[in-house]
């Protein structure tokens, strides 16, 4: 059931956006709104950059290693590369389907690649290393994860690479490929919980 509802608001958003409909109207009008009070740009570009692959899959990747030698097992980390994966092949067709176009021009704008890799390479990170640590860091690291998602997304649509539903379909995309992840997980019979 956490998964369906992502599934169904990314399934409305995309509605809205392929019908040019009363909600991308308001999303666009929303971004403009949003870019005239910007922050100055290096800050929003490094947001932004936040959700490079350059940037977000060596953080995935430190922990795909660390899990993995730790657990001595890679089921959990094999979950993870999976999901990171799957975001190019799920987002790349559904930017090509929908067509949208860009707040700089050109099209193929929904759902942003940028958003969708820093949700699945933050959010897969931290769930490979939350097993390891203890409950007071869990929700810092939770919150450092969501906090950094933010951030990409804030960045993407203030420098205006990207409308916030861009953005926000991207996060409904990521709620699954992350499900996906921790299910692995679980069905590995690894994260046990264990603290150090």
């Amino acid at each position: 059931m956490p998964v369906l509802l992502p599934l169904l608001l990314f399934a409305a958003v995309a509605w809205q956006v392929v019908a040019d409909g009363p909600l991308a109207d308001a999303d666009e009008r929303l971004a403009r709104r949003l870019r005239s009070g910007a922050p100055p740009s290096p800050f929003a570009e490094f947001l932004a950059d936040l959700g490079n692959v350059e940037v977000a899959l060596p953080v995935l990747a430190a922990a795909l290693l660390w899990a993995g030698v730790r657990e001595r097992r890679w089921g959990p980390p094999l979950a993870a590369a999976l999901a990171m994966a799957a975001v190019p092949a799920v987002v790349a067709p559904l930017k090509a389907l929908t067509g949208r176009p860009g707040p700089l021009g050109g099209t193929e704008y929904f759902p942003s690649g940028h958003a969708a890799t820093a949700v699945v390479a933050y959010g897969g990170a931290v769930l490979l290393v939350l097993p390891y640590v203890r409950s007071r860091v869990r929700r810092l690291l939770a919150a450092l994860a969501v906090l950094v998602c933010a951030a990409v997304g804030a960045g993407l649509v203030w420098r205006g690479y990207h409308w916030p539903l861009d953005v926000l379909g991207s996060w409904c995309l990521g709620v699954p490929l992350l499900a996906a992840v921790r299910a692995g997980s679980r069905h590995r019979g690894t994260f046990t919980g264990r603290r150090p």
